[in-house]
């Protein structure tokens, strides 16, 4: 690589943003838990898009493992286009957005507010639209980002949905060792992944795979095959892809399987091995300790965090992948860095 991408300088950036994140605005977030633990909310949703929804959803699986509040993905649409009469007062609706400034965001989370609802906003730029419309809003300290795949933003915004769901919590030990969390992304920047680029090459469909906190980087990684990598790639469940889609497989053809660390590895590990005996090319990520993995996971101080490792390694084997394609992952076909729809 002669001179390397916006999409490779800015994964590599990960962990310094991090690093500045987890030095600011811990009073905020602090704040946001004692007034989430003094009035719980009658319900919480989600609401964001793209790579942002993939980082809701892993924030999502947090809140509801540790506080056993239900958390929903809202469709924008029942707010913009259908009108529908939710009950929105004394819920808590919670945006993720890179740039702020996408309508279908603000619009609903504006609605949200004006009938009582506690509102946030994990946001980059904290001088936008969302970040106005929001009674919270917490920044992802990302920096500017040219790539139209987000790379640093996505990982500032599981890093954030990770604080919030700390704060709320109460959990000071899992805070704690979101304090590390740089180092070990510095750890999965020096994996080498090299070995998937060739099986990558010429692929034009394929499974990405993951459960639990997992689930959401598989769908992440199947989100930036398709826009860098121009691969028709589905991200399945582990628990999921035994039903249906098993029928999709056949010789050789591809697959990436998440495995960190927590009750779904050894359920995954299992999957990858039934799926070779079936003839796929499995390619396994999981910690250095799984003997069958074909792709080494650096591992976060804390298992829940190990996600995060995951798909920062990801992001630089399909960085290359797209080049080696003869993609441009800085300019995908068709595709801005500002989505604007209702």
């Amino acid at each position: 690589m002669n001179t390397p991408t916006h999409m490779y300088v800015e994964a590599m950036a990960s962990s310094a943003q991090v690093q500045l994140q987890l030095a600011a605005d811990q009073d905020r977030y602090a704040a946001l838990g004692v007034a989430l633990r003094a009035r719980p909310p009658r319900g919480t949703v989600t609401i964001a898009r793209g790579s942002s929804d993939h980082a809701a959803a892993y924030m999502a699986y947090l809140i509801m493992a540790r506080s056993g509040q239900l958390v929903t993905s809202l469709p924008m649409s029942l707010l913009t286009l259908y009108q529908a009469p939710l009950p929105l007062a004394d819920m808590l609706a919670i945006s993720v957005s890179q740039s702020g400034r996408s309508p279908d965001l603000v619009e609903p989370m504006q609605r949200f507010q004006q009938a009582g609802a506690t509102t946030v906003a994990l946001v980059n730029d904290a001088a936008s639209p969302l970040a106005a419309a929001v009674d919270w809003t917490l920044p992802l300290h990302a920096g500017p980002e040219h790539s139209v795949a987000a790379t640093k933003s996505f990982i500032c915004s599981l890093v954030a949905g990770a604080r919030l769901a700390a704060a709320w919590t109460d959990n000071a030990d899992f805070a704690t060792r979101l304090a590390d969390l740089p180092a070990a992304l510095d750890q999965a920047c020096q994996q080498d992944w090299s070995a998937a680029i060739a099986p990558l090459l010429r692929a034009e469909r394929l499974m990405v795979i993951g459960r639990g906190p997992g689930l959401a980087i598989a769908n992440e990684a199947a989100l930036k095959f398709k826009e860098t990598c121009a691969i028709q790639a589905e991200a399945f469940s582990g628990a999921e892809v035994q039903h249906g889609p098993m029928a999709l497989v056949d010789e050789a053809y591809p697959m990436l399987i998440f495995a960190p660390r927590g009750p779904a590895q050894p359920g995954l590990v299992a999957l990858a091995a039934a799926m070779r005996q079936r003839g796929a090319h499995v390619l396994l990520a999981a910690p250095a300790n799984v003997p069958s993995r074909d792709l080494t996971l650096a591992t976060a101080p804390h298992e829940d965090l190990d996600p995060i490792t995951a798909i920062q390694s990801f992001y630089l084997l399909v960085e290359a992948v797209a080049r080696a394609r003869g993609q441009d992952p800085d300019k995908p076909r068709h595709l801005s860095k500002v989505t604007s729809t209702r």
